[in-house]
């Protein structure tokens, strides 16, 4: 399984003055599909507070993958790219241009999105748009290679070359 948490970054979601969708949307999108979602906060669009909770996850809970939504757009309050920045170590750029070539297959606003990708010691980190519908597509155009670049991550899994 791979243990996975996820973390919604949302002002009015984490002053209780919204219901996060997005968050749970995840969640019912991987379990079950060699996901195991061991963690799950809901924080503002601060960050510090987006950064401590990413090296948390990484560091002391040790998850193979991480999975952000909110934050990556245009608002001046949207800094999910920069806390996440601030604790890789690693980029993974050819998973955000993936979601984004794929989503602009759905949207032109798919180009608007700052997300990025990148690994904390054995940990992925994703950044996912903000909007339940949004975040599941953008998650299943990347899922189907995720368990070999975790395993590859984690040295148990074998080599690509033939």
């Amino acid at each position: 399984m791979i243990r996975t948490g996820i973390l919604t970054i949302s002002d009015k979601g984490s002053r209780g003055e919204r219901v996060d969708g997005t968050g749970p949307a995840i969640r019912e999108a991987i379990e079950g599909k060699q996901y195991k979602v061991e963690y799950y906060k809901v924080v503002p669009d601060e960050i510090d507070i987006i950064s401590q909770e990413l090296i948390y996850m990484c560091d002391e809970l040790k998850l193979d993958l991480v999975l952000t939504n909110g934050g990556t757009g245009f608002s001046k309050r949207d800094v999910t790219p920069e806390a996440t920045l601030n604790v890789i170590k690693k980029q993974a750029p050819g998973i955000c241009e993936a979601m984004r070539q794929m989503s602009l297959a759905i949207t032109p606003k798919a180009m608007l999105s700052r997300a990025i990708a990148g690994i904390r010691d054995n940990t992925l980190i994703i950044n996912l748009p903000g909007s339940p519908r949004g975040a599941v597509e953008n998650l299943e155009f990347v899922l189907p290679a995720l368990p070999h670049g975790i395993e590859i991550l984690n040295g148990t899994g074998g080599e690509c070359a033939r």
